[in-house]
């Protein structure tokens, strides 16, 4: 399969139970990450219903329908207050930097919108995530519960709300060991 730069790709959320998709999500990360953790992670994650939300697991797939690009929001929280954070991005190498990692985590928090979540939380690079709006979590006093990089520990609020934003340390899911 070939890669174009001018591919359209669509997106859709991960069909609850489909050994299918979990299929394809786990061959994603694991060509996309050095080590098979990421994929671990996403399955331990997919178990724990604290922290798995059906409809925020979404897939990128060329115009054939073939997935080739992933995002995930999971619940977390800030000191009790209820978050999400987006965490694996996957994309398989041949179609990185072709726009599908973008359209999934685009879909993830666009979903994310619709239910009416109001906070996402990102530790990644610094120099991709504020595309989609992120700014360094610091800003509201919301920090990583492990040593990290200022700018690398990100938020994005969502939709109109008249709630504060949380501020504290975030917790994660056990799945990320953190």
């Amino acid at each position: 399969m070939s890669r174009s730069s001018t591919t359209v790709f669509t997106t859709r959320a991960e069909v609850p139970g489909s050994a299918d998709d979990a299929a394809a999500i786990r061959r994603i990360t694991l060509a996309a990450f050095p080590t098979p953790q990421e994929a671990g992670i996403v399955e331990a994650l997919r178990a724990d219903p604290a922290a798995w939300i059906d409809g925020l697991s979404l897939l990128a797939e060329t115009p054939d329908g073939t997935p080739v690009g992933y995002a995930l929001l999971t619940r977390c929280h800030v000191e009790g207050h209820p978050a999400l954070t987006l965490a694996p991005c996957a994309v398989l190498p041949a179609f990185q930097r072709t726009g599908a990692g973008s359209a999934a985590i685009r879909a993830a928090l666009a979903a994310a919108r619709d239910r009416g979540e109001h906070l996402v939380l990102v530790l990644g690079h610094p120099e991709y995530y504020p595309r989609f709006g992120f700014v360094p979590a610091s800003r509201f006093g919301i920090r990583a519960p492990i040593e990290v990089p200022d700018e690398a520990m990100m938020a994005l609020t969502l939709g109109e709300h008249t709630d504060p934003v949380p501020s504290g340390v975030i917790q994660y899911p056990p799945a990320f060991g953190i």
